[in-house]
Protein backbone atom coordinates (compact mmCIF):
# COMPACT_ATOMS: atom_id res chain seq x y z
CA UNK A 1 0.00 0.00 0.00
CA UNK A 2 1.27 3.53 -0.76
CA UNK A 3 1.34 5.47 2.42
CA UNK A 4 2.64 8.04 0.11
CA UNK A 5 -0.60 8.96 -1.53
CA UNK A 6 -2.11 12.62 -2.46
CA UNK A 7 -5.28 11.39 -2.03
CA UNK A 8 -7.51 10.77 1.34
CA UNK A 9 -7.40 6.85 1.57
CA UNK A 10 -9.47 4.68 3.90
CA UNK A 11 -6.92 4.95 7.09
CA UNK A 12 -7.47 8.72 7.09
CA UNK A 13 -11.23 8.22 7.30
CA UNK A 14 -11.15 5.87 10.07
CA UNK A 15 -9.24 8.20 11.85
CA UNK A 16 -11.08 11.33 10.90
CA UNK A 17 -14.60 9.31 12.31
CA UNK A 18 -12.35 7.90 15.97
CA UNK A 19 -11.52 11.63 15.95
CA UNK A 20 -14.69 12.92 15.97
CA UNK A 21 -16.62 10.63 18.39
CA UNK A 22 -13.21 11.44 20.60
CA UNK A 23 -13.71 14.76 20.81
CA UNK A 24 -17.46 14.73 21.11
CA UNK A 25 -16.46 12.60 24.39
CA UNK A 26 -13.99 14.84 25.49
CA UNK A 27 -16.05 17.79 25.04
CA UNK A 28 -19.08 15.93 27.04
CA UNK A 29 -16.79 15.27 29.87
CA UNK A 30 -15.65 18.89 29.92
CA UNK A 31 -19.08 20.44 30.36
CA UNK A 32 -20.69 18.09 32.96
CA UNK A 33 -17.53 18.67 34.74
CA UNK A 34 -17.73 22.41 34.22
CA UNK A 35 -21.58 22.44 35.20
CA UNK A 36 -20.64 20.34 38.80
CA UNK A 37 -17.90 22.99 39.50
CA UNK A 38 -20.65 25.75 38.84
CA UNK A 39 -23.09 24.29 41.46
CA UNK A 40 -20.44 24.26 44.22
CA UNK A 41 -19.27 26.71 46.81
CA UNK A 42 -16.61 28.03 44.79
CA UNK A 43 -19.06 29.25 41.90
CA UNK A 44 -18.59 33.18 42.84
CA UNK A 45 -14.98 32.72 42.59
CA UNK A 46 -15.19 30.61 39.51
CA UNK A 47 -17.90 32.80 37.49
CA UNK A 48 -15.39 36.21 38.74
CA UNK A 49 -12.14 34.46 36.87
CA UNK A 50 -9.78 32.06 37.75
CA UNK A 51 -5.84 33.35 37.97
CA UNK A 52 -4.27 30.61 35.78
CA UNK A 53 -0.68 30.47 35.70
CA UNK A 54 1.44 32.42 33.06
CA UNK A 55 2.31 29.79 30.94
CA UNK A 56 -1.54 28.92 30.15
CA UNK A 57 -1.88 32.59 29.50
CA UNK A 58 0.73 32.64 27.22
CA UNK A 59 -0.91 29.69 25.40
CA UNK A 60 -4.35 30.68 25.47
CA UNK A 61 -3.49 33.81 23.85
CA UNK A 62 -1.73 31.88 21.06
CA UNK A 63 -4.66 29.89 20.71
CA UNK A 64 -6.99 32.51 20.51
CA UNK A 65 -4.95 34.49 17.75
CA UNK A 66 -4.90 30.94 15.60
CA UNK A 67 -8.25 31.29 13.63
CA UNK A 68 -9.47 30.17 10.68
CA UNK A 69 -7.90 32.63 8.70
CA UNK A 70 -4.37 31.83 9.04
CA UNK A 71 -5.02 28.11 7.57
CA UNK A 72 -6.03 29.58 4.71
CA UNK A 73 -5.42 33.61 4.20
CA UNK A 74 -1.40 33.01 5.89
CA UNK A 75 -0.56 30.42 3.55
CA UNK A 76 -2.12 31.94 0.80
CA UNK A 77 -0.59 35.23 0.81
CA UNK A 78 2.51 33.65 1.68
CA UNK A 79 2.44 31.68 -1.87
CA UNK A 80 1.31 34.81 -3.69
CA UNK A 81 2.99 37.77 -2.28
CA UNK A 82 5.87 36.15 0.34
CA UNK A 83 7.06 37.56 3.44
CA UNK A 84 5.26 41.04 2.31
CA UNK A 85 2.49 40.27 5.10
CA UNK A 86 4.93 38.68 7.66
CA UNK A 87 4.77 42.16 9.46
CA UNK A 88 0.94 41.53 10.67
CA UNK A 89 2.04 37.99 12.33
CA UNK A 90 5.88 39.23 13.87
CA UNK A 91 4.09 41.28 16.51
CA UNK A 92 5.33 39.36 19.55
CA UNK A 93 6.86 42.80 20.34
CA UNK A 94 3.71 44.31 20.58
CA UNK A 95 2.52 41.86 22.71
CA UNK A 96 4.67 42.76 25.18
CA UNK A 97 3.17 46.27 25.30
CA UNK A 98 0.02 45.01 26.67
CA UNK A 99 2.33 43.40 29.53
CA UNK A 100 4.23 46.10 30.42
CA UNK A 101 2.21 49.33 29.79
CA UNK A 102 -1.53 47.90 29.43
CA UNK A 103 -2.03 45.62 31.64
CA UNK A 104 -1.49 48.12 35.16
CA UNK A 105 -4.10 50.27 33.53
CA UNK A 106 -6.62 47.69 33.19
CA UNK A 107 -5.91 46.09 36.61
CA UNK A 108 -6.12 49.79 38.48
CA UNK A 109 -9.65 50.12 36.28
CA UNK A 110 -10.35 46.46 37.95
CA UNK A 111 -10.15 47.67 41.54
CA UNK A 112 -11.93 50.78 41.02
CA UNK A 113 -14.93 48.83 39.19
CA UNK A 114 -14.43 46.23 41.45
CA UNK A 115 -14.58 43.50 38.99
CA UNK A 116 -12.91 42.22 35.72
CA UNK A 117 -13.83 44.69 33.22
CA UNK A 118 -14.66 44.36 29.70
CA UNK A 119 -13.91 47.13 27.03
CA UNK A 120 -17.26 48.27 26.38
CA UNK A 121 -17.35 48.54 30.58
CA UNK A 122 -14.29 50.61 29.80
CA UNK A 123 -15.72 53.45 27.07
CA UNK A 124 -19.03 53.75 28.63
CA UNK A 125 -16.85 54.57 32.03
CA UNK A 126 -14.12 57.07 30.23
CA UNK A 127 -16.12 58.45 27.74
CA UNK A 128 -20.12 57.77 27.57
CA UNK A 129 -22.87 55.19 27.20
CA UNK A 130 -23.44 55.71 23.57
CA UNK A 131 -19.45 55.42 23.20
CA UNK A 132 -19.80 51.91 24.66
CA UNK A 133 -22.77 50.74 23.00
CA UNK A 134 -21.71 51.70 19.64
CA UNK A 135 -18.32 49.48 20.05
CA UNK A 136 -21.23 46.82 20.67
CA UNK A 137 -22.33 47.65 17.38
CA UNK A 138 -19.22 48.31 15.61
CA UNK A 139 -17.40 44.54 16.94
CA UNK A 140 -21.20 42.87 15.15
CA UNK A 141 -20.13 44.41 11.76
CA UNK A 142 -16.51 43.32 12.31
CA UNK A 143 -18.35 40.16 13.09
CA UNK A 144 -20.13 39.74 9.54
CA UNK A 145 -17.11 41.55 7.52
CA UNK A 146 -14.28 39.54 9.55
CA UNK A 147 -15.14 36.43 11.48
CA UNK A 148 -18.54 34.47 9.75
CA UNK A 149 -17.71 35.62 6.09
CA UNK A 150 -14.33 35.16 6.57
CA UNK A 151 -14.50 31.87 8.43
CA UNK A 152 -16.92 30.20 6.00
CA UNK A 153 -14.92 31.10 3.45
CA UNK A 154 -11.88 29.59 4.80
CA UNK A 155 -14.33 26.15 5.51
CA UNK A 156 -15.36 25.98 1.83
CA UNK A 157 -11.67 26.48 0.30
CA UNK A 158 -10.30 23.95 2.96
CA UNK A 159 -12.83 21.29 1.82
CA UNK A 160 -12.73 22.30 -1.68
CA UNK A 161 -8.78 21.52 -2.12
CA UNK A 162 -8.61 18.97 0.35
CA UNK A 163 -11.46 16.75 -0.06
CA UNK A 164 -12.71 18.16 -3.12
CA UNK A 165 -16.54 19.02 -1.71
CA UNK A 166 -17.90 22.22 -3.69
CA UNK A 167 -16.85 25.48 -1.90
CA UNK A 168 -20.27 25.94 -0.83
CA UNK A 169 -21.01 22.81 0.51
CA UNK A 170 -17.88 23.20 2.89
CA UNK A 171 -18.92 26.84 3.65
CA UNK A 172 -22.55 26.20 4.67
CA UNK A 173 -21.70 22.71 6.46
CA UNK A 174 -19.16 24.25 8.34
CA UNK A 175 -22.13 26.52 9.32
CA UNK A 176 -24.42 23.80 10.41
CA UNK A 177 -21.73 21.92 12.32
CA UNK A 178 -20.59 24.81 14.49
CA UNK A 179 -24.59 26.16 15.47
CA UNK A 180 -25.32 22.58 16.50
CA UNK A 181 -22.09 22.49 18.18
CA UNK A 182 -22.76 25.75 19.63
CA UNK A 183 -26.16 25.15 20.65
CA UNK A 184 -24.97 22.46 22.91
CA UNK A 185 -21.44 23.15 23.70
CA UNK A 186 -21.45 26.54 24.72
CA UNK A 187 -17.88 28.59 25.41
CA UNK A 188 -16.66 25.66 27.56
CA UNK A 189 -16.93 23.52 24.70
CA UNK A 190 -15.04 26.39 22.48
CA UNK A 191 -12.29 26.18 25.12
CA UNK A 192 -11.98 22.35 24.69
CA UNK A 193 -11.57 22.49 21.24
CA UNK A 194 -9.10 24.97 21.42
CA UNK A 195 -7.14 23.00 23.64
CA UNK A 196 -7.05 20.18 21.32
CA UNK A 197 -6.63 21.84 18.16
CA UNK A 198 -3.53 23.96 19.57
CA UNK A 199 -0.76 20.83 19.50
CA UNK A 200 -2.43 19.45 16.21
CA UNK A 201 -2.08 22.38 14.31
CA UNK A 202 1.83 23.25 16.09
CA UNK A 203 2.75 19.74 15.21
CA UNK A 204 0.86 19.22 11.91
CA UNK A 205 2.00 23.00 10.75
CA UNK A 206 5.47 22.09 11.03
CA UNK A 207 5.38 18.31 9.77
CA UNK A 208 4.43 20.44 6.62
CA UNK A 209 6.95 23.07 6.39
CA UNK A 210 9.47 20.21 6.80
CA UNK A 211 8.21 17.41 4.74
CA UNK A 212 7.70 20.06 2.24
CA UNK A 213 11.50 21.32 1.93
CA UNK A 214 12.53 17.97 1.65
CA UNK A 215 10.44 17.70 -1.50
CA UNK A 216 11.52 20.45 -2.57
CA UNK A 217 15.25 20.22 -1.90
CA UNK A 218 14.92 15.90 -2.96
CA UNK A 219 15.57 14.92 0.41
CA UNK A 220 17.37 18.22 2.13
CA UNK A 221 15.54 20.27 3.99
CA UNK A 222 18.27 22.96 3.93
CA UNK A 223 18.42 22.45 0.28
CA UNK A 224 14.86 22.74 0.38
CA UNK A 225 14.94 26.32 2.18
CA UNK A 226 17.72 27.81 -0.62
CA UNK A 227 15.45 26.32 -3.57
CA UNK A 228 12.06 28.07 -1.84
CA UNK A 229 13.96 31.57 -1.52
CA UNK A 230 15.44 31.30 -5.34
CA UNK A 231 12.01 30.67 -6.46
CA UNK A 232 10.70 32.96 -4.55
CA UNK A 233 13.41 35.83 -5.39
CA UNK A 234 12.56 35.23 -9.14
CA UNK A 235 8.76 35.75 -8.68
CA UNK A 236 6.90 38.76 -9.44
CA UNK A 237 9.29 40.15 -12.50
CA UNK A 238 12.49 39.67 -10.51
CA UNK A 239 11.38 41.81 -7.78
CA UNK A 240 11.09 38.55 -5.41
CA UNK A 241 8.52 38.04 -2.51
CA UNK A 242 11.29 37.15 0.02
CA UNK A 243 11.83 40.64 1.95
CA UNK A 244 9.62 42.83 4.14
CA UNK A 245 9.82 46.65 2.41
CA UNK A 246 9.00 47.32 -0.96
CA UNK A 247 10.83 50.65 -1.79
CA UNK A 248 11.17 50.57 -5.59
CA UNK A 249 7.96 51.80 -7.38
CA UNK A 250 8.32 49.95 -10.55
CA UNK A 251 8.02 46.45 -8.22
CA UNK A 252 4.52 44.88 -8.61
CA UNK A 253 4.11 44.91 -4.68
CA UNK A 254 4.96 48.38 -4.02
CA UNK A 255 1.45 49.56 -4.90
CA UNK A 256 0.16 47.34 -2.05
CA UNK A 257 3.07 47.51 0.69
CA UNK A 258 5.15 51.17 -0.34
CA UNK A 259 7.77 51.71 1.33
CA UNK A 260 8.40 51.42 5.18
CA UNK A 261 4.91 52.90 5.87
CA UNK A 262 3.99 49.13 6.42
CA UNK A 263 5.46 48.71 8.99
CA UNK A 264 3.53 51.56 10.71
CA UNK A 265 -0.11 50.71 9.34
CA UNK A 266 0.50 46.91 10.60
CA UNK A 267 1.44 48.07 13.89
CA UNK A 268 -1.62 50.45 14.14
CA UNK A 269 -4.08 47.00 13.96
CA UNK A 270 -1.45 45.42 16.26
CA UNK A 271 -1.86 48.02 18.77
CA UNK A 272 -5.58 47.57 18.47
CA UNK A 273 -5.72 43.54 18.91
CA UNK A 274 -2.91 42.89 20.96
CA UNK A 275 -3.75 45.49 23.49
CA UNK A 276 -7.79 46.82 23.28
CA UNK A 277 -9.56 43.78 21.99
CA UNK A 278 -11.75 41.73 24.46
CA UNK A 279 -10.58 38.42 22.75
CA UNK A 280 -6.92 38.76 23.87
CA UNK A 281 -7.45 40.87 27.14
CA UNK A 282 -10.17 39.05 28.62
CA UNK A 283 -7.24 36.11 28.72
CA UNK A 284 -4.82 37.73 30.95
CA UNK A 285 -6.97 39.90 33.30
CA UNK A 286 -8.37 36.35 34.78
CA UNK A 287 -8.34 36.40 38.45
CA UNK A 288 -9.20 35.33 41.89
CA UNK A 289 -11.22 37.76 44.34
CA UNK A 290 -8.50 39.26 46.97
CA UNK A 291 -5.62 38.44 44.87
CA UNK A 292 -2.94 41.08 45.12
CA UNK A 293 -2.46 43.71 42.05
CA UNK A 294 1.28 42.75 41.90
CA UNK A 295 0.57 38.80 41.63
CA UNK A 296 -1.98 39.59 38.91
CA UNK A 297 0.79 42.05 37.33
CA UNK A 298 3.26 39.65 37.40
CA UNK A 299 1.43 36.54 36.31
CA UNK A 300 -0.12 38.60 33.31
CA UNK A 301 3.06 40.33 31.96
CA UNK A 302 4.52 37.18 32.17
CA UNK A 303 1.59 35.41 30.20
CA UNK A 304 2.21 38.22 27.86
CA UNK A 305 5.98 37.51 27.34
CA UNK A 306 5.25 33.47 26.76
CA UNK A 307 2.74 34.43 23.96
CA UNK A 308 5.28 36.71 22.39
CA UNK A 309 7.92 33.97 22.24
CA UNK A 310 4.47 31.51 20.60
CA UNK A 311 3.66 34.94 17.96
CA UNK A 312 7.08 33.94 16.39
CA UNK A 313 5.54 30.49 15.22
CA UNK A 314 2.75 31.31 12.47
CA UNK A 315 4.90 32.72 10.07
CA UNK A 316 6.61 29.33 9.92
CA UNK A 317 3.52 27.56 10.55
CA UNK A 318 1.36 29.11 7.35
CA UNK A 319 3.25 31.93 6.20
CA UNK A 320 6.39 30.22 4.96
CA UNK A 321 4.66 26.71 3.97
CA UNK A 322 2.64 28.91 1.45
CA UNK A 323 5.54 30.14 -0.11
CA UNK A 324 7.30 26.27 -0.13
CA UNK A 325 3.57 25.52 -2.30
CA UNK A 326 5.19 28.41 -4.71
CA UNK A 327 7.82 26.92 -4.92
CA UNK A 328 6.52 22.91 -5.22
CA UNK A 329 4.09 24.86 -8.28
CA UNK A 330 7.04 25.82 -10.01
CA UNK A 331 8.62 21.92 -9.43
CA UNK A 332 7.58 19.39 -12.04
CA UNK A 333 6.39 16.35 -10.51
CA UNK A 334 5.46 17.87 -7.21
CA UNK A 335 1.36 17.14 -7.77
CA UNK A 336 1.26 20.99 -6.61
CA UNK A 337 -0.65 23.01 -9.53
CA UNK A 338 -1.01 27.08 -8.81
CA UNK A 339 -1.82 30.05 -10.76
CA UNK A 340 -0.68 33.09 -8.54
CA UNK A 341 -2.74 35.37 -10.07
CA UNK A 342 -5.75 33.32 -9.06
CA UNK A 343 -6.51 34.41 -5.02
CA UNK A 344 -8.90 31.25 -4.92
CA UNK A 345 -5.87 29.41 -5.72
CA UNK A 346 -3.38 30.74 -3.42
CA UNK A 347 -5.99 30.62 -1.00
CA UNK A 348 -6.20 26.88 -0.84
CA UNK A 349 -2.36 26.57 -1.22
CA UNK A 350 -2.03 24.77 2.54
CA UNK A 351 -5.19 22.74 1.99
CA UNK A 352 -2.73 21.77 -1.36
CA UNK A 353 0.33 21.08 1.04
CA UNK A 354 -1.40 18.99 3.65
CA UNK A 355 -3.19 16.59 0.56
CA UNK A 356 -0.03 16.70 -1.49
CA UNK A 357 3.00 16.00 1.18
CA UNK A 358 1.40 14.79 4.79
CA UNK A 359 1.65 10.58 4.55
CA UNK A 360 -1.29 8.64 4.99
CA UNK A 361 -2.89 8.44 8.97
CA UNK A 362 -1.30 11.67 9.18
CA UNK A 363 -3.64 13.89 6.83
CA UNK A 364 -6.68 12.23 8.85
CA UNK A 365 -5.04 13.37 12.48
CA UNK A 366 -4.13 17.18 11.03
CA UNK A 367 -7.55 17.37 9.32
CA UNK A 368 -8.86 16.89 12.57
CA UNK A 369 -6.88 19.74 14.02
CA UNK A 370 -8.35 22.31 10.90
CA UNK A 371 -11.90 21.17 11.81
CA UNK A 372 -11.36 21.83 15.48
CA UNK A 373 -9.97 25.23 14.70
CA UNK A 374 -12.69 26.01 12.14
CA UNK A 375 -15.77 25.08 14.83
CA UNK A 376 -13.88 26.65 17.63
CA UNK A 377 -12.97 29.59 15.62
CA UNK A 378 -16.69 30.34 14.36
CA UNK A 379 -18.76 29.23 17.87
CA UNK A 380 -17.01 31.75 19.97
CA UNK A 381 -18.21 34.22 17.19
CA UNK A 382 -21.52 33.10 17.32
CA UNK A 383 -21.45 32.71 21.54
CA UNK A 384 -19.90 36.54 21.39
CA UNK A 385 -22.43 37.70 18.54
CA UNK A 386 -25.46 36.35 21.17
CA UNK A 387 -23.91 38.10 24.18
CA UNK A 388 -23.59 41.44 22.41
CA UNK A 389 -26.61 41.60 21.32
CA UNK A 390 -28.93 40.53 24.10
CA UNK A 391 -26.78 42.15 26.94
CA UNK A 392 -26.22 45.55 25.05
CA UNK A 393 -29.06 46.40 23.09
CA UNK A 394 -32.06 43.91 24.10
CA UNK A 395 -32.14 43.72 27.64
CA UNK A 396 -32.32 47.18 28.72
CA UNK A 397 -35.00 47.79 25.91
CA UNK A 398 -36.94 44.72 27.18
CA UNK A 399 -36.42 43.97 30.75
CA UNK A 400 -37.31 41.57 33.31
CA UNK A 401 -38.43 38.92 30.58
CA UNK A 402 -37.11 34.49 31.37
CA UNK A 403 -33.34 33.76 30.64
CA UNK A 404 -34.69 31.71 28.02
CA UNK A 405 -36.84 34.70 25.70
CA UNK A 406 -33.05 36.24 26.05
CA UNK A 407 -31.31 33.31 25.19
CA UNK A 408 -34.07 33.00 22.10
CA UNK A 409 -33.17 36.39 20.93
CA UNK A 410 -29.52 36.38 21.07
CA UNK A 411 -30.04 33.25 18.59
CA UNK A 412 -32.18 34.91 16.33
CA UNK A 413 -29.37 37.94 16.40
CA UNK A 414 -27.11 35.43 15.72
CA UNK A 415 -28.93 33.89 12.48
CA UNK A 416 -29.03 37.04 11.11
CA UNK A 417 -25.34 37.77 11.57
CA UNK A 418 -24.76 34.62 9.82
CA UNK A 419 -27.13 35.45 7.04
CA UNK A 420 -25.40 38.57 6.30
CA UNK A 421 -22.01 37.31 6.51
CA UNK A 422 -22.75 34.36 3.98
CA UNK A 423 -24.27 37.46 1.61
CA UNK A 424 -21.22 39.30 2.01
CA UNK A 425 -19.21 36.11 0.43
CA UNK A 426 -19.38 36.76 -2.35
CA UNK A 427 -18.38 40.51 -2.49
CA UNK A 428 -15.57 39.48 -0.57
CA UNK A 429 -14.45 36.84 -2.78
CA UNK A 430 -14.01 39.47 -5.71
CA UNK A 431 -11.61 41.91 -3.26
CA UNK A 432 -8.33 39.81 -3.28
CA UNK A 433 -6.50 37.23 -1.68
CA UNK A 434 -8.33 36.57 2.09
CA UNK A 435 -5.49 37.58 4.40
CA UNK A 436 -4.96 41.05 2.30
CA UNK A 437 -8.85 41.58 2.57
CA UNK A 438 -8.87 40.43 6.24
CA UNK A 439 -5.93 43.09 6.95
CA UNK A 440 -7.51 46.03 4.70
CA UNK A 441 -10.51 45.89 6.62
CA UNK A 442 -8.78 45.85 9.43
CA UNK A 443 -7.14 48.94 8.91
CA UNK A 444 -10.89 50.53 8.08
CA UNK A 445 -11.59 50.22 12.00
CA UNK A 446 -8.34 49.87 13.98
CA UNK A 447 -7.54 53.43 13.94
CA UNK A 448 -10.36 54.78 15.59
CA UNK A 449 -9.97 52.24 18.02
CA UNK A 450 -6.61 53.42 18.69
CA UNK A 451 -7.28 56.71 18.72
CA UNK A 452 -9.89 56.27 21.49
CA UNK A 453 -8.24 53.70 23.69
CA UNK A 454 -5.27 55.19 23.80
CA UNK A 455 -6.33 59.25 24.48
CA UNK A 456 -8.43 58.03 27.17
CA UNK A 457 -6.03 56.12 29.27
CA UNK A 458 -3.22 58.41 28.95
CA UNK A 459 -4.60 61.77 28.95
CA UNK A 460 -6.61 63.23 31.38
CA UNK A 461 -7.97 66.39 29.05
CA UNK A 462 -9.63 63.91 26.43
CA UNK A 463 -13.49 64.85 27.10
CA UNK A 464 -16.42 61.92 27.09
CA UNK A 465 -18.00 63.55 23.92
CA UNK A 466 -14.20 63.66 22.50
CA UNK A 467 -14.32 59.70 22.45
CA UNK A 468 -17.75 59.42 21.48
CA UNK A 469 -16.90 61.45 18.32
CA UNK A 470 -13.71 59.92 17.70
CA UNK A 471 -15.11 56.28 17.90
CA UNK A 472 -18.25 56.93 15.67
CA UNK A 473 -16.65 59.14 13.42
CA UNK A 474 -13.73 56.97 12.52
CA UNK A 475 -16.07 53.99 12.30
CA UNK A 476 -18.34 56.16 9.49
CA UNK A 477 -15.16 57.28 7.76
CA UNK A 478 -14.06 53.64 7.15
CA UNK A 479 -17.47 52.54 6.34
CA UNK A 480 -17.09 55.00 3.50
CA UNK A 481 -13.91 54.09 2.36
CA UNK A 482 -15.16 50.34 2.64
CA UNK A 483 -17.91 51.05 0.30
CA UNK A 484 -15.63 52.75 -2.47
CA UNK A 485 -13.33 49.90 -2.33
CA UNK A 486 -16.07 47.74 -3.48
CA UNK A 487 -17.62 50.33 -6.23
CA UNK A 488 -14.49 51.24 -7.65
CA UNK A 489 -11.95 47.95 -7.08
CA UNK A 490 -10.18 49.39 -4.15
CA UNK A 491 -9.18 52.00 -6.30
CA UNK A 492 -8.15 50.29 -9.37
CA UNK A 493 -11.38 50.85 -11.27
CA UNK A 494 -11.24 53.80 -14.14
CA UNK A 495 -14.02 56.05 -13.12
CA UNK A 496 -15.76 59.10 -14.63
CA UNK A 497 -17.38 61.95 -13.11
CA UNK A 498 -16.70 65.11 -11.12
CA UNK A 499 -17.43 63.20 -7.96
CA UNK A 500 -15.05 60.68 -8.62
CA UNK A 501 -12.61 63.22 -9.88
CA UNK A 502 -12.75 65.37 -6.91
CA UNK A 503 -12.84 62.26 -4.66
CA UNK A 504 -9.54 60.18 -5.52
CA UNK A 505 -7.69 61.64 -2.84
CA UNK A 506 -9.81 59.15 -0.50
CA UNK A 507 -10.75 56.18 -2.75
CA UNK A 508 -7.26 55.67 -4.45
CA UNK A 509 -5.34 56.75 -1.46
CA UNK A 510 -3.45 53.24 -0.76
CA UNK A 511 -4.80 51.60 2.10
CA UNK A 512 -1.56 51.74 5.11
CA UNK A 513 -1.24 55.14 4.01
CA UNK A 514 -5.21 55.91 4.46
CA UNK A 515 -4.97 54.21 7.71
CA UNK A 516 -1.90 56.37 9.38
CA UNK A 517 -3.76 59.62 8.17
CA UNK A 518 -7.04 58.63 9.34
CA UNK A 519 -5.99 57.89 12.79
CA UNK A 520 -3.74 61.37 12.42
CA UNK A 521 -6.90 63.09 11.67
CA UNK A 522 -8.82 61.30 14.51
CA UNK A 523 -6.52 62.20 17.32
CA UNK A 524 -6.50 65.90 16.07
CA UNK A 525 -10.76 66.10 15.72
CA UNK A 526 -10.40 64.62 19.68
CA UNK A 527 -8.08 66.76 20.60
CA UNK A 528 -9.92 69.81 19.13
CA UNK A 529 -13.38 68.38 20.45
CA UNK A 530 -11.89 68.88 23.84
CA UNK A 531 -11.50 72.07 23.54
CA UNK A 532 -15.06 72.92 23.19
CA UNK A 533 -16.95 69.85 25.12
CA UNK A 534 -17.28 69.36 28.77
CA UNK A 535 -14.35 67.86 31.27
CA UNK A 536 -14.35 64.37 32.09
CA UNK A 537 -15.62 64.01 35.92
CA UNK A 538 -13.31 63.71 38.90
CA UNK A 539 -14.19 59.82 39.17
CA UNK A 540 -13.37 59.40 35.05
CA UNK A 541 -9.89 61.11 35.97
CA UNK A 542 -9.75 59.12 39.22
CA UNK A 543 -10.09 55.91 37.24
CA UNK A 544 -6.86 56.81 35.23
CA UNK A 545 -4.84 58.05 37.86
CA UNK A 546 -1.71 56.37 39.76
CA UNK A 547 -1.05 56.86 43.14
CA UNK A 548 2.34 56.43 44.57
CA UNK A 549 1.63 53.44 46.06
CA UNK A 550 -0.06 51.84 43.04
CA UNK A 551 3.49 52.57 40.95
CA UNK A 552 5.73 50.57 43.53
CA UNK A 553 3.19 47.80 43.16
CA UNK A 554 3.69 47.70 39.35
CA UNK A 555 7.53 48.32 40.20
CA UNK A 556 7.45 45.72 42.69
CA UNK A 557 6.09 43.24 39.71
CA UNK A 558 8.77 42.49 37.96
CA UNK A 559 12.33 41.63 38.26
CA UNK A 560 15.53 41.70 35.99
CA UNK A 561 14.41 38.16 34.76
CA UNK A 562 11.28 39.51 32.71
CA UNK A 563 13.25 42.32 31.14
CA UNK A 564 15.62 40.33 29.97
CA UNK A 565 13.03 37.68 28.54
CA UNK A 566 11.21 40.61 27.01
CA UNK A 567 14.36 41.64 25.06
CA UNK A 568 14.50 37.94 23.71
CA UNK A 569 10.93 38.91 21.97
CA UNK A 570 12.26 41.54 20.33
CA UNK A 571 15.95 39.98 19.78
CA UNK A 572 14.12 37.41 17.58
CA UNK A 573 12.03 39.80 16.27
CA UNK A 574 14.65 42.04 14.98
CA UNK A 575 16.34 38.88 13.97
CA UNK A 576 13.64 37.75 11.53
CA UNK A 577 13.50 41.30 9.89
CA UNK A 578 17.49 41.35 8.94
CA UNK A 579 17.07 37.96 7.43
CA UNK A 580 13.98 39.61 4.95
CA UNK A 581 14.91 42.70 5.41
Amino acid sequence: MNWNTNEFIWLDWVILAVGVVAIVWAIYRAIKKDKEKMKGADSQDYLFGKGEPWYIIGAAIFAANIGSEHLVGLAGTGAKDGVGMAHWEMQGWMILILGWLFVPFYQLLNNKMGKIITMPDFLKFRYTQRTGSWLSIITLIAYVLTKVSVTAFTGGIFFEYLLGLPFWYGAIGLIAVTAVFTVFGGMKGVMTLSAIQTPILIIGSFLVLFLGLSMLGDGSISEGWSQMMAVCNAAHDGFGTTHMFHTDPADPMYSQFPGYVVFLGASIIGFWYWCTDQHIVQRVLGQQKGESDDVVMKRARRGSIAAGYFKLLPVFMFLIPGMVAYALAQKTGSGIVMDITNAHDTDGAFAMMVKNILPAGIKGIVTIGFICALVASLAAFFNSCATLFTEDFYKPMKKGMSESHYVLVGRIATIVVVLLGLAWMPIMMNMGNLYSYLQDIQSLIAPAMVAVFTLGIFSKRITPKAGEWGLIGGFLIGMVRLLTNVITDSGKAVMDGAFWECTTWFWQTNWLIFEVWLLVFLIVLMVVVSCFTPKPSAQQIEAITFTGSYKQLIRESWNKWDVIASLGVVLLCALFYAYFW
